[in-house]
């Protein structure tokens, strides 16, 4: 139980920074992003660079919630679902900014690209590779 509970704020926090760390490098690389973001007056090449670093940001969260806690098949799914009750407000205010496609694309995959971060992760653990190094 308390190794589960580590997993979930850890991965929590990992989320946090991941998406943080990679939005930065969105502004950084994908011209007329930083000028779009404070209005959210996105192109669609725009929004599909969003939804990928969502989807990374969530498997990567994802395997580090796997990795602390391989055991436990419900942490990574209670992570989810944690995100997604934090994020569903979050599109409805935002619901006029983008297409449906984007909040539901967002939403829909969360928890999913979350559990399927941790199933990697603890499968790579059970790995005959991973008990050699």
């Amino acid at each position: 139980m308390k190794r589960s509970i580590v997993a979930f704020v850890v991965a929590l926090f990992a989320w946090v920074l991941i998406v943080s760390l990679l939005d930065r490098g969105l502004r950084l690389t994908l011209n007329g992003y930083a000028a779009a973001e404070p209005a959210m007056h996105f192109t669609v090449a725009m929004m599909a660079a969003r939804l990928v670093i969502a989807a990374v940001t969530s498997l990567l969260a994802g395997a580090v919630a796997g990795w602390i806690a391989p055991r436990s098949t419900g942490t990574p799914a209670v992570l989810g679902a944690v995100l997604l009750v934090v994020f569903i407000p979050e599109h409805v205010r935002l619901w006029p900014l983008f297409p449906v496609w984007y909040h539901l694309t967002f939403l829909l995959t969360l928890v999913p690209l979350v559990v399927l971060g941790a199933r990697i992760a603890q499968l790579l653990q059970r790995s005959p590779v991973a008990a050699v190094r």
